[in-house]
């Protein structure tokens, strides 16, 4: 309830030398205590004459911040519902983004199989001929088979004894006699591919065989034959050849 115009009625007083507590003690007694509160309240008017103002701005920037709190408060729940649409939106984006690479996965690997799938069926384009001409060859060689066994028969028990010139003789006849009865047989049969491989024949030029015809046809007759075989052998090639031979199966030899 102090005013301007109370603080300036007693500034007079106030500015007294001797308005004071002492000199209040001396005159007055006990009463003296109301001088320092004349001065305390004249005091207190100045400092809250600068104090209101402060606390009316204080009071609207609370109200103010108030105000910008519950925006705050209000942008930040929008904020949360945004960014969980956000989420939302982004977890279905991942998803999608799965699916689409997973779906190119599949789609480079169904290409490359058909690639290699294709690549297969130009191939086997390519033996379809081969095949063809290879399936023809085996009934060929099925019609042919039993003249081809009698030729190979006729010459492992009858063409041992003989040379070169008169085996190929014999085979020329029994070839003929076959086409009179009517026996089929391979024209471009060849006795030596027939009755033995290449990997055994070089396992007998390793063991001393020469390597002509006459003497791989007389290492058939030796191993094919039924009966043991005579050789007649001056060079000594047979009996070297079959020495290496059976040296590992426990040959015996009587010189």
């Amino acid at each position: 309830s102090i005013t301007g115009e109370t603080v300036e009625l007693l500034e007079p007083y106030l500015d007294m030398e001797d308005y004071n507590l002492e000199t209040a003690k001396k005159v007055c007694g006990n009463v003296a205590g109301l001088c320092s509160w004349t001065q305390a309240m004249a005091y207190f008017y100045g400092i809250n004459k600068e104090v209101l103002p402060l606390k009316a701005n204080l009071a609207l920037q609370e109200g103010r911040l108030a105000a910008a709190q519950t925006e705050l408060n209000n942008a930040q729940i929008q904020l949360d519902e945004k960014q969980m649409e956000l989420d939302k939106v982004q977890a279905m984006y991942d998803t999608a983004m799965k699916e689409k690479q997973a779906l190119l996965d599949d789609a480079e690997a169904c290409r490359r199989k058909m690639n290699n799938a294709t690549a297969l069926i130009e191939g086997l384009g390519g033996e379809k001929i081969r095949w063809t001409a290879s399936s023809k060859n085996f009934q060929n060689q099925i019609i042919n088979l039993v003249g081809n066994v009698l030729l190979a028969t006729g010459f492992l028990s009858y063409s041992g004894p003989f040379n070169q010139e008169y085996r190929n003789l014999l085979l020329q006849l029994w070839k003929k006699e076959m086409d009179n009865n009517k026996i089929p047989y391979s024209n471009d049969l060849n006795l030596t591919d027939m009755l033995v491989d290449n990997a055994t024949v070089g396992e007998w030029n390793l063991h001393g065989l020469p390597n002509d015809d006459l003497s791989i046809q007389n290492g058939i007759i030796v191993t094919k034959a039924s009966r043991y075989p005579l050789l007649i052998d001056p060079q000594g090639q047979g009996k070297i050849w079959i020495k290496n031979k059976e040296k590992n199966n426990g040959l015996q030899v009587n010189s």
